[in-house]
């Protein structure tokens, strides 16, 4: 089951169902995001349509005569939106009508909800168009942007678990075409043995892939790790190139990351700071997605802290924060010391920087656009990382070979003394290595 954005599949129709418990501008907040996601997929949204209901486990979803007005949209695939790729909140706000359009355009349907697999089956029919529902869309995208093993292995088993109750029989030939000899198995049989085959290989190599991980992140553990958390497209992969330096991907797109990235903090400290960019968080993640990335979050797990990035200057960013609170609850976060970031400040004028600032004191309002605020995270990090080190005197010959240049470049020197026949220096650094260190000069 993939999407592909080719010519005669692309213009997208978007539903949203409006219930007791989702309505109003919850229901319109995640509508505009369905379509960022759409759009991000490389489709078009030419419109949207909503019904109340009282909820979403109707065999068709929707009612008979909102079923009939979108299939009348659905019905012509001749009509060529004009206009550039992005998104108006004009259109995203404004419902359209088959009565609003000279004849049908949308190929694609998309609910803001989940279906299950009769109800993907059951509106299909109806509409005679291709049919998706959010998480279908939400995994496609990370199909899409997966590019390290891991994170091809994780979305892999969540795209397949996602998948295998949705499979369906062949149309073509005989649906109960026996495969093999006896009482054999049917087509639609031997598709969902080869899916459970699949997943339990999958699984296998991933936990093999996780372990290397977890052997990785044993050895950086005794460094200050910072790991950026947020919301997708909150620029977390823009403040990681800027307080790192290091060429990650930036995009204005959703999901454009999805494999953890570490690298030092630059100007480089001693000992090396660590900074991770993780995977970003959006409301109603799929939960086959949140499990599947449990290891690669693991890296927010074991950080000494985090930095809770948002865009300020997106007004749902609120409940955009209380989403990746509940995301790293679920996978065992808790106890590291927190930071939030209000990010992309340049976009706000001043009267609207003060009121954020004054109803989030402890926060740092910064653009990664500036390089004052740059560096004013940077002192932060630094900062935080220097409380958490511990201070010790050493005394070391000058014929200890290597150890006053092994100091220096991975501990911080406060002082240094110089005797006759010894050099005295005062470093920080953490417990354990600095106990390695005694260690070794003891055995000198």
């Amino acid at each position: 089951m993939q999407l592909t954005a080719k010519a005669s599949l692309n213009h997208a129709l978007l539903i949203s169902i409006c219930t007791p418990q989702f309505n109003g501008d919850e229901a319109a907040e995640s509508l505009a995001e369905l379509a960022r996601l759409v759009t991000t997929l490389g489709f078009k949204v030419i419109g949207t349509q909503s019904q109340k209901q009282s909820s979403t486990k109707k065999l068709t979803v929707l009612g008979a005569g909102k079923l009939a007005e979108i299939a009348r949209i659905t019905g012509n695939k001749g009509l060529l939106f004009e206009g550039g790729e992005d998104l108006t909140d004009e259109i995203l706000l404004t419902e359209i009508s088959s009565d609003e359009l000279p004849f049908s355009c949308a190929d694609v349907v998309v609910f803001d909800c989940d279906l299950s697999p009769s109800q993907l089956r059951n509106v299909e029919s109806q509409l005679g168009v291709e049919v998706f529902d959010r998480t279908g869309i939400i995994i496609e995208i990370f199909s899409r942007h997966a590019r390290t093993r891991t994170a091809r292995l994780q979305v892999e088993i969540a795209r397949l678990h996602y998948l295998a109750p949705r499979l369906r029989e062949s149309t073509s030939g005989n649906k109960e075409r026996q495969m093999g000899k006896g009482a054999g198995e049917t087509v639609l049989e031997l598709d969902r043995r080869k899916v459970r085959d699949q997943l339990a290989e999958l699984k296998r190599e991933l936990e093999r892939v996780q372990d290397e991980m977890k052997g990785r992140r044993t050895q950086r553990a005794e460094l200050f790790c910072v790991a950026l958390v947020g919301y997708t497209n909150a620029g977390k992969s823009s403040m990681m190139r800027a307080i790192t330096g290091s060429e990650v991907l930036v995009e204005n797109k959703l999901f454009a990351t999805l494999d953890t990235t570490v690298r030092a903090l630059q100007p480089i400290t001693q000992p090396r700071i660590l900074v991770s960019d993780t995977v970003g968080f959006i409301k109603k993640l799929p939960h086959d997605l949140v499990a599947s990335f449990h290891s690669t979050l693991a890296e927010a797990r074991d950080a000494s802290l985090l930095l809770y990035v948002v865009d300020a200057s997106d007004a749902s960013f609120r409940s955009q924060l209380d989403v990746v609170h509940e995301v790293l609850e679920e996978v065992g976060v808790e106890g590291v010391k927190k930071l939030l970031v209000l990010n992309k400040s340049d976009q706000l004028d001043n009267e609207q920087q003060q009121a954020l600032m004054t109803e989030f004191p402890d926060a740092m309002m910064t653009s990664t656009r500036d390089p004052a605020d740059i560096s004013k995270l940077h002192k932060y990090i630094v900062s935080v990382a220097e409380y958490e080190m511990i201070e010790d005197e050493f005394i070391i010959s000058y014929t200890a070979k290597g150890i006053i240049g092994e100091i220096r470049s991975s501990m911080s020197v406060i002082k240094e003394e110089y005797e006759y026949s010894h050099i005295k220096l005062t470093v920080r650094s953490n417990a354990i290595d600095l106990e390695r260190l005694k260690k070794r000069i003891t055995n000198l």
